[in-house]
C-alpha cells in the first residue's frame, strides 16, 4: 500500500469503526473512528466538487477541533497541500503566507470572519485564492464567502480516489524567518509517517491513551501528535483552546493520560486551584517543549503523581529531535536528551566534523523524518540542509553519554510561551517608522513566558519614545511578536563588518529598562 497519511485513518475506520476516536470539548463532540473518517470523506468530496485536487494548496484558519483534522485528512485524501494558518497573526502577515504559498483556496472559522474580510479588501492581487469558504458562518459575515456546512454536509460520504502519495507534499507550515521573512517548511507524507511513528516508537503509548492536544494545530507540536494518535488508534481529546484551569477539568472529565505543552502552561497549571480539586490520577506524563525543564517545575509535577519528558523539536523536523525521559529528567536537568529512535544526532564544528565531548558546536539532525525543504526557497534549503542534515541553528553540547545540551542558538531566535520568534522579523517592521536609524530586537527572560521580546533602537528623532514604537508594531506584528520594552541609545554596538552585537546589548540590558 502506498503510504498516504490520509489512508491511516481510512484504515483505522475499517479496523476500529466504534473505537473513539476524537473528543471536541469545545463544542462537546464525540467521534469515533467510522465517524471520523466519514466527516473527512465528505469533505473531501466537497473539496472535489469544486475543482479542487493534487497539488492545490488549501490553507485552513480554524480553532482547534474537529472541523480542522477532518479537513486535513481530506487534503489528504485528494492530494492537496495544507497550509496551517496561524491565527495569532495580523492581516498583513497572512497575506504573505497566503501569497507566498500559492493557496488557491482559504476555509476559515467565522470567529475570523472580520480578519478574512480584512484580507479581502487588499484586493484580488494580494494573494491567489479563489475560493472563500466559510466554516459556521451567518447572515452577518463580514467576508464574501461561501458557506462550506451546506456543501460538506450534502457531499457523499464513500471513499474519493486516493491521490498523492508516498513524497508528494503534504503540508506547508510556516516558520517566522531570520531574514525578516516566514520559511514554509515543506514535510510530505512520507515524512509525517516517520514522525508519528518516530514518535510513536519513543514515548510509552498505549492502546488505551487518551492524549490531550494542548497546542494550536498549526503548530507541529500539536498537529504531529494528533495525526500520532490515528496511526496508535488512540482517542485524542482537544480542547477549543487552553485555560490552566480547563485543563485540570478536561483530565479528570475524559481520563486524560498523556499531553505535549511548554513551560509557560505548566506553570499556570500549577496556579490553578483546580489541580487539587480535579482528579488528575489516569495522568501519567507529560512532555514539554520549547525551553529546559527547571527543577522546580520537575519535583511540583511528580508530587502529584505525573512524570515530566523533555522534548526538543524542530517545524523542519516534523516535530521529532530529541527526548529527555525517566530517571534521565532529574539526573540531566537541562538537556534535551537523546536522539528519537528514528533520528540521528551530533554536534559538529564549521567544517561538520563532529566536535569533542563537552565542546561546543551546532547541532545536526538526520532522518526520514525530516522536511523536503523551504517552500520557493532554494538557497535557504541548501544551507539548512547540507549533505543529508538538517542544520538546527542550535549551539550545543554533547556528553559521553550521548545527552545534548542546548547552550545558545546562532539564529537569536526568541521563544516565549512556546513560540518562535526571530529579531530580524521584528527589526523589518521598526525600521520603517520615522526617526528610527537602527535597531535591534532581543529576548529578555520573563518569569511566565520564558522570554519577551525587547527593541533596542537608535533615533534621530528625539521626541520618538516607547509608546510611539510599540503602537506602530501593532497591526503589523501578531501581538506575541510585539515588544514588551524599548530602550534607545545613541548608536547600536557593531562589529567591524557593521553586525550588531547583541551579546553586548544583552549584557547592557540584563533587564531591558527602556531609557
Amino acid at each position: 500500500m502506498k503510504n498516504n497519511i490520509g489512508n491511516l485513518l481510512r484504515k483505522r475506520a475499517y479496523m476500529h469503526p466504534e473505537k473513539e476516536a476524537f473528543v471536541d470539548v469545545g463544542i462537546g463532540r464525540r467521534l469515533s473512528y467510522g465517524v471520523y473518517n466519514d466527516g473527512a470523506n465528505r469533505a473531501a468530496n466537497a473539496l472535489l466538487m469544486l475543482g479542487i485536487g493534487r497539488g492545490d494548496r488549501v490553507a485552513l484558519l480554524l480553532q482547534n477541533g474537529a472541523d480542522y483534522m477532518e479537513l486535513f485528512f481530506a487534503i489528504a485524501k485528494i492530494g492537496a497541500i495544507c497550509v496551517p494558518l496561524n491565527w495569532r497573526l495580523t492581516a498583513d502577515e497572512l497575506v504573505y503566507i497566503l501569497k507566498d504559498s500559492g493557496a488557491c483556496t482559504l476555509v476559515f472559522g467565522a470567529h475570523y470572519d472580520g480578519l478574512v474580510a480584512d484580507i479581502q479588501a487588499r484586493g484580488r492581487g494580494a494573494t491567489d485564492v479563489r475560493q472563500w469558504l466559510e466554516l459556521g458562518g451567518g447572515a452577518g459575515s463580514q467576508a464574501q464567502a461561501t458557506a462550506f456546512d451546506d456543501l460538506r454536509i450534502h457531499a457523499p460520504g464513500f471513499e474519493p480516489q486516493t491521490a498523492g502519495f508516498e513524497d508528494d507534499p503534504l503540508y506547508i507550515m510556516y516558520t517566522s524567518g531570520t531574514t525578516g521573512l516566514p520559511k514554509g517548511a515543506i514535510h510530505s507524507h512520507n515524512t509525517v509517517l516517520w514522525a508519528i511513528a518516530s514518535m510513536a516508537a519513543t514515548w510509552e503509548m498505549r492502546q488505551t491513551d487518551r492524549f490531550l492536544v494542548a497546542l494550536p494545530l498549526f503548530h507541529v507540536g500539536a498537529l504531529s501528535p494528533t495525526l500520532m494518535a490515528v496511526y496508535c488508534g488512540i482517542a485524542a481529546v482537544v480542547p477549543g483552546g487552553f485555560d490552566a484551569a480547563g485543563f485540570w477539568k478536561t483530565v479528570a472529565a475524559e481520563r486524560v493520560t498523556n499531553s505535549l505543552m511548554v513551560p509557560t502552561m505548566l506553570t499556570l497549571m500549577l496556579q490553578a486551584a483546580e489541580k487539587d480539586s480535579c482528579d488528575h490520577s489516569s495522568l501519567r506524563w507529560l512532555a514539554v517543549s520549547g525551553a529546559p525543564v527547571p527543577i522546580s517545575l520537575l519535583e511540583a509535577y511528580k508530587t502529584l503523581g505525573v512524570e515530566l519528558q523533555q522534548l526538543y523539536g524542530l517545524t523542519e523536523a516534523c516535530g521529532p529531535g530529541c527526548q529527555l525521559t525517566g530517571d534521565d529528567v532529574a539526573r540531566k536537568v537541562g538537556s534535551a536528551g537523546r536522539s528519537f529512535l528514528h533520528n540521528d544526532i551530533r554536534v559538529v564544528d564549521d567544517a561538520g566534523r563532529d566536535v569533542p565531548v563537552g565542546e561546543r558546536g551546532e547541532l545536526v539532525m538526520q532522518g526520514k523524518h525530516v522536511m523536503q525543504g523551504y517552500w520557493n526557497l532554494p538557497e535557504a534549503t541548501a544551507t539548512t540542509l547540507k549533505e543529508g542534515w538538517l542544520h538546527t541553528g542550535d549551539i550545543a553540547t554533547i556528553d559521553d553519554e550521548g545527552f545534548v545540551f542546548i547552550v545558545d542558538r546562532l539564529k537569536d531566535m526568541i521563544i516565549s510561551g512556546g513560540e518562535n520568534i526571530y529579531p530580524a522579523e521584528i527589526e523589518k517592521v521598526i525600521s520603517g517608522l520615522a526617526g528610527v536609524t537602527g535597531v535591534a530586537v532581543i529576548g529578555r527572560p520573563d518569569p511566565k513566558w520564558g522570554e519577551t521580546p525587547v527593541a533596542i533602537v537608535e533615533r534621530s528623532d528625539p521626541a520618538l519614545d516607547e509608546k510611539a514604537v510599540i503602537a506602530y508594531c501593532a497591526g503589523k506584528l501578531a501581538g506575541y511578536k510585539i515588544p514588551k520594552a524599548v530602550a534607545f541609545v545613541d548608536s547600536l554596538p557593531r562589529t567591524p563588518t557593521g553586525k550588531v552585537k547583541k551579546t553586548t546589548l544583552r549584557e547592557q540590558f540584563p533587564s531591558s529598562e527602556a531609557r
